[in-house]
């Protein structure tokens, strides 16, 4: 009878871990991820070789079951967040996906024009076209377009910019239609959309999506960054260190493994990311010797300053170095010794 006991028991604790794994909450955990080398995934055509590495550094983010939020509760080095602190409101999962691969893109848009720049390389602009990152429930594009697709006509006209798309749509009124010719998987295709009133503003018209420009930056020699699916802005600043490494010929690794963080704009600033102590775990589990944090220009709770005392908690003989723009990174790694 005990046995028996104790076997009921048995399955009802494995039924209630295999219910804990299928419920989820609210919430959003993140927790170290990876410190990824650089150079296997960006290539300038006959770039120059390096030393040692540069290397972004990420953190894993999922949605908390029952079993992830309780292990997250009890863990140093993850967080929980509510789950409108992370996506907008009514934002689909496919929705956020696609916001995270777009800030990725813009990302690698800012380290290659800042790179370039830097190497005294001409760079210049293609207009793809209209990029939806999002869909309004309830308006015309509902069921018909999708966060990804990409908008290169309206009525057979194309378009130089979002600024533009948009006028032309607000010359139209609620019950028009227009042709829209969009691309998805590579494959174009052209449907009939009506305009409408948006729910929340009535003086407004429009086919319901959320957009941004579309462009490719185009540069010789030409550079490929392969990222997979890692999405968001946060490894700006690397990328754009790795490719100003390979496009010269001093090498700025001077052979010691560089990880780091911080988003890139097109002017070189360098911004500030979320999870800045999990990747500087991350970092240090990887074996790097160098972490560049973003030092917000005098903020007064930088993310230097948690990644300097993540380093001191656990215990790592890894440097934090504050950087503040692309040009005080590339002139600290220049003042550094080569590693014997």
């Amino acid at each position: 009878m005990r046995k028996y006991r104790s076997l009921i028991v048995l399955i009802i604790a494995g039924l209630l871990f295999v219910a804990s794994s299928f419920y989820y909450l609210p919430y959003y955990v993140s927790k170290p991820g990876m410190a990824k080398e650089l150079e296997p995934i960006i290539e300038v055509e006959n770039g120059y070789d390096e030393a040692g590495n540069f290397m972004l550094t990420t953190i894993r983010m999922g949605k908390a079951n029952i079993y992830a939020y309780a292990m997250a509760k009890m863990s140093k080095y993850q967080e929980i967040y509510p789950i409108e602190s992370v996506r907008s409101k009514d934002e689909s999962d496919e929705e956020y996906n696609v916001r995270q691969l777009h800030m990725m893109a813009g990302s690698k848009t800012n380290a290659i024009e800042v790179a370039y720049r830097k190497a005294n390389l001409p760079i210049h602009y293609q207009f793809k076209g209209i990029y939806v990152l999002n869909i309004i429930d309830n308006m015309p594009a509902d069921g018909v377009l999708k966060p990804g697709d990409r908008i290169i006509k309206i009525d057979g006209n194309k378009f130089k910019s979002m600024e533009q798309f948009i006028d032309y749509i607000n010359q139209k009124k609620a019950g028009d239609k227009v042709s829209v010719t969009y691309e998805r998987d590579e494959k174009a295709k052209t449907v009939t959309i009506p305009i409408a009133q948006f729910p929340q503003d009535k003086m407004r018209v429009g086919i319901g999506i959320g957009l941004v420009d579309d462009k490719e930056i185009v540069v010789d020699p030409p550079v490929n960054i392969d990222t997979e699916e890692i999405g968001g802005p946060s490894a700006g600043l690397m990328f754009t260190l790795e490719i100003y490494n390979q496009l010269t010929k001093t090498d700025l690794t001077k052979g010691y493994q560089i990880a780091g963080t911080g988003t890139i704009s097109a002017d070189g600033t360098v911004g500030r990311i979320g999870g800045i102590d999990q990747k500087v775990v991350a970092a240090d589990k990887a074996g790097a010797e160098i972490f560049l944090a973003p030092n917000e220009n005098g903020a007064k709770d930088p993310n230097y300053k948690l990644a300097a005392k993540t380093a001191k908690n656990i215990g790592t003989k890894m440097k934090i170095v504050p950087i503040n723009t692309f040009d005080e990174a590339v002139e600290y790694l220049e003042k550094l010794k080569e590693k014997k």
